[in-house]
């Protein structure tokens, strides 16, 4: 019969153990990073594995959303509400209905570019999840939206490099007044924010994602389509295709 001490310990350790297993579920089956040291190493290997293991330990720290059980779990529903408001669908969406909405030239050019935009940051960063191929960390949670709008890989993070083009779009194109200015950089902060506290993307990750995001508005201006340059690239395609069908039917009634 075992006594009242030995039978309080394993209460304390049937809890602490319950804590540990919160979104155990989760990560199971999930592939983990080895970050074994050796002195025989290369100071470049040992470095890079040094801070692969401060960034791993650092965005399990940060992910206190990653489920209802979670440290802050109670307010996941809103930072997956910050979440949704960096997708790249309602962007879509937005940019496309405002372009045909649009009163002016000036305002259409704008739009137009600002969806070239979103094309080209889904573009480059498909192009470097695809040569990176890192996996998401092992305490993200697949729920019932993020199965369908979440992709397989983590690096970079595709809300943080849109939230950083974007919100510089909107600071050299559309918005002129510091208070505007400082509502759309902290929307761009809290949308990446949310992928850490939700557990998405590792630091790396949207750190990363911050920084090409801020470049790649850089090349938008670089490539900016002016309405004039694209009514008359519309014009040629159209004189081409002309041309090409009327020569298409001279050559059918020369046959006959």
């Amino acid at each position: 019969m075992s006594s009242p001490t030995s039978r309080r310990n394993s209460c304390r350790g049937s809890r602490a153990s319950f804590r540990g297993s919160s979104c155990s579920h989760v990560s199971s089956g999930a592939p983990t990073e080895d970050f074994t040291v050796s002195l025989s190493q290369p100071m470049f290997t040992i470095t890079l594995r040094f801070l692969l293991a401060i960034d791993l330990w650092l965005s399990k720290r940060l992910g206190v959303c990653a489920c209802e059980e979670s440290p802050w779990g109670s307010i996941r529903p809103l930072v997956r509400l910050l979440e949704f408001s960096g997708h790249v669908i309602p962007w879509l969406i937005g940019t496309l209905y405002t372009l045909l909405r649009g009163e002016t030239a000036a305002e259409q050019e704008i739009m137009l570019n600002l969806a070239l935009a979103l094309l080209l940051d889904l573009l480059l960063v498909r192009v470097v999840k695809t040569l990176v191929r890192r996996r998401r960390p092992a305490q993200n949670r697949s729920d019932i939206l993020s199965t369908f709008f979440v992709e397989r890989y983590s690096f970079p993070s595709g809300h943080a490099t849109r939230a950083a083009m974007c919100a510089r779009f909107f600071l050299a194109q559309l918005v002129d007044t510091a208070s505007m200015r400082v509502l759309v950089v902290g929307w761009a902060f809290l949308v990446s924010l949310s992928r850490l506290l939700l557990a998405r993307h590792y630091v790396t990750d949207v750190g990363f994602g911050l920084a090409m995001g801020y470049c790649q508005y850089s090349l938008v201006e670089r490539l900016w389509v002016t309405w004039d340059c694209l009514q008359d690239v519309l014009l040629m395609q159209l004189r081409e295709t002309l041309n090409r069908a009327c020569g298409g039917l001279w050559m059918a009634a020369w046959k006959h």
